[in-house]
């Protein structure tokens, strides 16, 4: 059974929006490039499926935008050639080497999980939360960001109890971020 790694940056005070910490620095990108190669699929809801698309789409005449710095390109190429598995009630069609799960997603993701390989890379607020609940999340890598944002959307927010986790990894960057890894207790 591949593992199912929920993966995000997150303020102090648990704050996931993509714009609350701090922007992005050649050792965070080069980190999530890593967390991504880690995972041969990744699991996203719609609204994180189409944040990232906008973000890190290779354009159609292959070339990487200007604006993108040359340490971005790993990411970038990274997330654009993963396999996406995309949770959608309101999407009937998804492409960028992509597959919309249909029905039940609890039900979907357990069907994911029981599929050889070597992991699910999980993403995003709303999906995260659900899958949490059902008891599928088997790792959780945080990167916290040294910022209080004050508002957005929390961290596993309207979870239905509260989880302990195990602490199985840390690192610090220059910029003050922590990603931290842990697995249920």
């Amino acid at each position: 059974m591949r593992p199912l790694r929920y993966a995000i940056n997150v303020t102090l005070d648990g704050c996931c929006h993509h714009e609350a910490g701090t922007p992005p620095d050649e050792e965070t990108m080069a980190f999530w490039a890593r967390e991504t190669a880690r995972a041969d699929a990744m699991l996203l809801g719609r609204t994180t499926y189409r944040m990232m698309e906008d973000a890190w789409r290779r354009p159609p005449d292959g070339t990487w935008p200007q604006w993108m710095d040359t340490w971005e390109i790993p990411f970038a190429e990274a997330i654009d050639q993963a396999r996406k598995h995309v949770v959608s009630a309101t999407l009937d069609h998804v492409d960028w080497n992509a597959e919309l799960l249909h029905g039940d997603p609890v039900a979907a993701v357990r069907r994911l999980k029981e599929q050889p390989g070597d992991g699910i890379l999980l993403g995003g607020v709303t999906l995260p939360t659900a899958l949490v609940a059902a008891g599928l999340v088997d790792e959780y890598v945080f990167v916290v960001q040294p910022v209080l944002a004050g508002h957005g959307p929390r961290l596993l927010d309207g979870l239905p109890g509260h989880l302990m986790l195990t602490p199985v990894a840390r690192e610090e960057f220059a910029s003050g971020a922590v990603a931290a890894h842990y697995r249920p207790a």
